[in-house]
């Protein structure tokens, strides 16, 4: 009887995932007493690795914690070094960097879509034995996702940790003649899009409700990428600079990143959590294509976020495109930065959520602390809960390796870029005759 069952269930090495963790599952007596995502990916203490280094050397460094998401960890943190140094580099500079994130969102999106998440729902082990049967619907995702690192490469010099933004804009301006070519394959593809969201909302997703607070970025008159208030489905409405006092982070046992409360409770970022905060904001041909799907959003559903991420994939090409038909080359692609000490706070929304930083620079322009809060640290404690929630309601007396697949799923379909752990707990040695 389920009321009697013991059971452990461990994966060792979660599969499908960026980084390495792992998974604990306990049932007691018929009772799920322990639901644990383990995150041992050895911290690179970036925070640390930083201080003392030149301001400008930042864009490059900070796109090495993740190759997957490298503009996004670019752009908070040249945010916030600008707003120390008091410039603004205008609109040239911020439609770009509109751009390059239109770029990254959808090579990541489309990179989980069908490499990482549809396998699932399809009932495959991986994306090699899906493409065996769905050879179509897999070269459509490469080829969008294929689009999304040219936009990356273009402003970037190159899709894997770019190099073309710094502090105050970006290094060169791309000619008139790459962003004509870029263009028409972008307006072939939109087509593309449509049906990827369309082909999401079909697959046999699990249906569940579940109460989760959502949190992101709302912009007055734009789809939120890098600008915007911290906004959240319970009413928060704040500058980003008062993320700490609504946000904390904490040490557990078994992760080397931080977890991550809002008011003391878990909380969910990402392109689920954008979209039902910022439905209204979307293009009305993305609005109009959704609609047709009959996904209903807002949703409390967390098996939703393979369609919103269908949908993010939508609106940033047209986007991109809007970006785009208004090209002009500029006067200059960059606005000098002049150094002062101060801090500075930048918040934009990575493919996979809330991007927090915040930096403090000297009068030469060298950095003395930093503060960077992914978004899957800030998602670990909500997953955890849906893993509860979704092992409770599939039932606990199902055969193990259905509990594995099920929780394994769970929490891939949260797209955890687990080598992002940028910063740890403190680190106190105790010796004889003190501390330090």
């Amino acid at each position: 009887m389920s009321e009697e069952r013991t059971l452990k269930v461990n994966v060792p090495l979660l599969a499908r995932v960026e980084g390495e963790g792992a998974l604990d599952l306990e049932i007691d007596g018929g009772r799920l007493t322990t639901a644990r995502l383990r995150i041992f990916e050895p911290p690179r203490f970036f925070e640390k690795l930083v201080e003392g280094r030149r301001a400008e050397e930042m864009p490059d460094m900070v796109a090495r914690i993740c190759g997957i998401c490298p503009v996004a960890y670019q752009m908070s943190a040249v945010h916030a070094l600008e707003s120390i140094a008091g410039i603004q580099p205008g609109g040239w500079v911020r439609d770009m960097r509109r751009l390059l994130y239109c770029g990254e969102w959808i090579e990541s999106h489309c990179l989980h879509i069908h490499l990482l998440a549809a396998p699932d729902f399809l009932g495959f082990p991986n994306a090699a034995a899906m493409a065996r049967e769905y050879p179509e619907e897999v070269r459509r995702g490469l080829r969008l996702q294929h689009l999304g690192n040219e936009i990356m490469a273009l402003l970037g010099g190159r899709s894997v940790h770019p190099v073309g933004t710094c502090i105050g804009g970006f290094h060169r301006a791309p000619s008139l003649a790459a962003i004509s070519k870029l263009r028409s394959r972008l307006y072939d593809a939109v087509p593309l899009a449509e049906e990827l969201v369309r082909w999401t909302a079909s697959l046999a997703l699990p249906n569940t409700r579940q109460h989760f607070i959502s949190v992101a970025l709302r912009h007055p008159t734009e789809y939120p990428l890098n600008e915007g208030r911290i906004v959240s489905s319970d009413g928060l409405d704040i500058a980003i600079g008062e993320y700490p006092e609504h946000f904390a982070e904490h040490q557990v046992a078994t992760s080397t990143a931080l977890y991550s409360l809002y008011r003391g409770q878990p909380y969910l970022v990402g392109p689920l959590a954008r979209l039902n905060l910022n439905l209204d904001l979307l293009p009305v041909q993305v609005r109009r294509n959704l609609v047709r799907t009959e996904v209903p959003f807002p949703s409390s559903n967390p098996y939703h976020s393979i369609v919103a991420r269908a949908v993010e994939v939508h609106y940033a090409l047209i986007e991109a495109l809007r970006i785009l038909d208004d090209y002009r080359l500029p006067d200059s692609p960059r606005v000098e930065p002049k150094h002062r000490a101060g801090i500075g706070y930048g918040c934009t929304e990575a493919p996979r959520g809330l991007l927090w930083q915040q930096w403090e620079t000297d009068a030469d322009g060298r950095v003395v602390a930093c503060r960077i809060v992914p978004p899957t640290s800030q998602n670990q404690a909500r997953i955890e809960e849906d893993l509860r929630l979704s092992l409770e309601a599939a039932g606990l007396d199902s055969p193990a390796e259905q509990l594995r697949a099920r929780a394994e799923a769970v929490i891939r379909n949260y797209d955890p870029c687990i080598s992002c752990a940028t910063h740890f707990l403190k680190l106190r040695i105790h010796r004889k005759g003190g501390t330090s």
